[in-house]
């Protein structure tokens, strides 16, 4: 027994009771039907249930005791208890498989030989403190096992880790966002370098995740801690990183939130796959073209350097013509279920946007050896088509060969070669024309069987300067209406024909459908925006499914998008379809296991779609912005009750406004002139401030 423990404390008794997490010492003054009135070292009194005491009461002394003597005496006992030591780590170690709990006398007299009061109190004291390794269950202080040591410890690291984030990150993310708001000139690095490395790297990459994906639980309450008192701005976690410098000024979003790896540093993981797919590709180089008789050629934009579709064509004596189409051939030896191919999956579709250009392939495959480049033999899968003098497709024959290229054309060279002009396409004037034929033939056979062709002028966005000095241009490419007419149509028409072989052959297909009724009336060329306008709204938007159903805006039957496996999966994946059955006599993928891959793969095409879709629109806002008040020439396409939808032609941009801004005599196809306001790209918002007849 301990000298000076008391069971049941009374007047002139030394206790102990908790008040603010600390044990706090008093002197029992009166005890009456379980209460106790407390002296405290402060000389003020209070009342107390005696259950509160802590369980080392004691010692006792006389409990007629002056006031000022049972002061000096809590002083005295207080001063023993405060600079007694004892480690409270050691009386775990040392009751560790000894006892699952024990009172503070107990751990007391496994530390000390002869302890009194004050050494039990001081052990209590060391016990209270170490949360980690006792927990406090009056009388007795449990012993927790190793195993929850280990886990309290960690839990105490973090929650102490989260503390210091907090304090230092709060401070820190205040400083960018005034930096944001032009409010500090401070340095964003000098101050993220005075940080701990540790809380640097976890804001860094809580700003990142936020930026990829706001909706994100990762870091959720850390992040409202951090930036508690800050405006409540959906783009936050981008102005951060903006005024960091993690990112750049005009940074594309679209991209981290797709998940799209941008440029081609990707496929550095990838290079050892890579290597061996070019080693691969060198020995296909050394083989025999299928047609060296055949000028082969391919027409693309001049800025393009993944060519992925060629053709020779040439007409028939007895009318209509022969056509050979040859597409690039990734699927030839294509690592399909491997790390390369799991990424290239997982990007689904290039990119092409008014700042760069992101392949789905690394680069080196697909702007290199697959890319179907004038005097490379490349192993393709050629398409061999017969063909009417109304368009319709006869026969269909697709194999497995090589082409060699005579010649990469652009669009411009085609189109002056087509007027007269003399130029590096004019050798290949009778193909042109011959396949403009075609094309002519084969777009009036689908406007007879209901498409519906959308003509609007190509735009080019150009960018000049860098950074927060960058400055949009927008201008309207160099028309080549015959020469894109023909390249459309021959891609068409192949997709098609390739789509009817594979239902003829039972070979499983991805295809794009739009399985809607059109009216008659709708099918034919459309240009005027009221007309564009008008059609669209009757389109319901295509899908990609394993069915071949109808692709009613195309007026196809069937049509299983294979002629850029260089930039589109969907593609790739058809190829792979058709060259497996060519060469096994059977398809890779059957229906279901098609069927099971889609939804993943819609899901990256989606993701991929939002960027190409948005990141131009960006840019548009921001011309709008840049060339700031000014009226726009405008057509009006659609009005109801409420609303008037207008469009912008020249820029092909739409803005919705209410009636209130227009005349009574509003009606579509009315030509006027708008003024545009609070333009916001980064919002993707900008509205219709006024308007003014012509």
């Amino acid at each position: 027994m301990i000298q000076g423990l008391v069971r049941y404390p009374g007047a002139g008794c030394v206790v102990e009771f908790m008040q603010g997490n600390a044990p706090q010492i008093a002197w029992v003054l009166e005890e009456q039907n379980g209460r106790l009135r407390l002296l405290l070292p402060n000389r003020r009194e209070t009342a107390l249930q005696t259950a509160r005491i802590l369980p080392w009461p004691g010692p006792a002394y006389d409990k007629n005791c002056s006031r000022d003597a049972a002061l000096d005496i809590l002083e005295r006992h207080k001063s023993r208890r405060d600079v007694a030591n004892v480690d409270p780590l050691e009386l775990w170690e040392l009751a560790q498989g000894e006892v699952e709990q024990a009172p503070a006398e107990w751990f007391a007299e496994l530390a000390l030989s002869e302890p009194d009061m004050d050494a039990v109190a001081a052990c209590g004291h060391a016990l209270l403190q170490a949360k980690s390794h006792f927990k406090f269950n009056p009388p007795n202080f449990e012993v927790y096992p190793e195993s929850v040591v280990a886990a309290r410890l960690a839990e105490q690291e973090a929650a102490r880790k989260r503390e210091e984030l907090v304090g230092k990150g709060s401070a820190f993310i205040r400083l960018l966002w005034d930096i944001h708001q032009k409010k500090s000139k401070a340095s964003p690095e000098a101050a993220a370098d005075a940080l701990e490395p540790e809380v640097r790297e976890r804001l860094r990459r809580t700003i990142l995740s936020r930026i990829a994906d706001p909706e994100t639980s990762e870091d959720e309450a850390l992040w409202k801690l951090i930036v508690k008192g800050l405006p409540d701005e959906p783009f936050m976690p981008l102005h951060l990183a903006q005024a960091w410098g993690l990112v750049p000024p005009h940074h594309n979003y679209w991209m981290d939130r797709a998940g799209y790896a941008p440029g081609d540093a990707w496929s550095e993981e990838h290079k050892e796959a890579v290597e061996e797919l070019l080693r691969r590709a060198d020995e296909d180089a050394q083989a025999e073209p299928t047609f060296p008789d055949r000028p082969i050629i391919s027409i693309d934009a001049p800025t393009t350097r993944d060519v992925d579709d060629a053709f020779f064509i040439e007409a028939r004596p007895e009318g209509g013509w022969n056509l050979t189409i040859a597409l690039a051939c990734p699927a030839f030896r294509w690592p399909f279920g491997e790390a390369l191919d799991k990424a290239v999956f997982s990007r689904a579709t290039s990119v092409y946007l008014p700042e760069a250009t992101h392949h789905m392939l690394p680069e080196a495959l697909g702007t290199g050896a697959y890319s179907l480049l004038a005097g490379k033999t490349r192993p393709s899968l050629l398409v061999d088509c017969a063909i009417g003098e109304d368009g319709l497709v006869t026969a269909c024959a697709p194999r497995l060969g090589y082409a060699k290229l005579a010649a990469n054309l652009c669009y411009e060279d085609c189109e002056a070669a087509l007027d007269g002009g003399e130029n590096a396409a004019s050798p290949y004037l009778e193909q042109l024309r011959q396949a403009l034929a075609l094309a002519e033939a084969h777009q009036q056979r689908r406007i007879e069987k209901g498409a519906v062709i959308i003509e609007r002028p190509d735009q080019i966005i150009r960018l000049e300067g860098e950074g927060e000095n960058v400055t949009v241009f927008l201008e309207e490419d160099a028309p080549a209406p015959k020469a894109h007419l023909l390249v459309s149509e021959l891609m068409v028409l192949t997709n098609a024909a390739l789509a009817a072989w594979a239902a003829e052959h039972g070979v499983a297909l991805l295809h794009r459908t739009q399985d809607v009724a059109l009216p008659k009336e709708y099918a034919g060329i459309w240009k005027a925006p009221v007309d564009v306008a008008r059609v669209v709204r009757a389109m319901a938007p295509a899908v990609l499914e394993t069915s071949p159903r109808p692709h009613a805006g195309l007026g196809e039957a069937a049509y299983a998008p294979s002629t850029s496996p260089l930039r589109r999966y969907p593609d790739l994946i058809n190829e792979t379809q058709i060259i497996s059955t060519l060469h096994d006599g059977k398809p890779r993928w059957s229906k279901e296991e098609l069927d099971a891959l889609l939804p993943v793969l819609n899901a990256h095409l989606d993701a991929a779609g939002q960027v190409q879709r948005f990141r131009p629109r960006y840019w548009k806002l921001l011309y709008f912005k840049q060339q700031g008040d000014r009226w726009w020439p405008a057509v009006i396409t659609d009005e109801n009750d409420a609303f008037v939808t207008v469009n912008l032609p020249k820029e092909q941009m739409v803005v919705r406004a209410r009636r209130q801004f227009f005349g009574e005599r509003t009606h579509p196809g009315q030509e006027l002139e708008i003024r545009l306001g609070k333009v916001h790209p980064l919002h993707n918002e900008f509205q219709l401030v006024e308007t003014r007849e012509i």
